[in-house]
């Protein structure tokens, strides 16, 4: 699979999960930890360009790194946003729910003067 297919089904996670794919990648390649270093050596078989090795896998793994940061970066800011506009969406609805409150309440006591009206009417 390819890192771009990757990156596709990256965005296709329930929202709120992240996942860091390159790291996954480094640690499901066994060996070292030096991205980009030809395959079997930490850079896994990422394209010709990181199988391949030396400075030209490097850059790549490091875009590759830099891609899946902005990524995540935009994920954890569309994640915030949909959390901001959740909590003011909560925060109009607690306004509503004390106003209904406080009119059932008004009428309560309407009611509880109308009654008292009724039983000194009475006698």
């Amino acid at each position: 699979m390819s890192m771009s297919q990757m990156a596709g089904v990256m965005l296709k996670v329930p929202r709120g999960t992240m996942i860091n794919v390159a790291r996954t990648l480094a640690m499901s390649s066994g060996g070292s930890s030096d991205l980009g270093g030809g395959s079997g050596r930490g850079g896994g078989a990422g394209g010709s360009v990181r199988a391949a090795g030396g400075a030209f896998g490097k850059l790549e793994a490091g875009r590759e790194e830099e891609y899946f940061r902005k990524l995540q970066a935009a994920q954890l800011k569309n994640l915030k946003g949909d959390l901001d506009r959740e909590i003011e969406h909560h925060r109009k609805q607690l306004e509503q729910h004390q106003a209904a409150i406080a009119r059932h309440e008004r009428r309560i006591k309407e009611i509880a003067r109308e009654e008292e009206q009724l039983k000194g009417g009475n006698h």
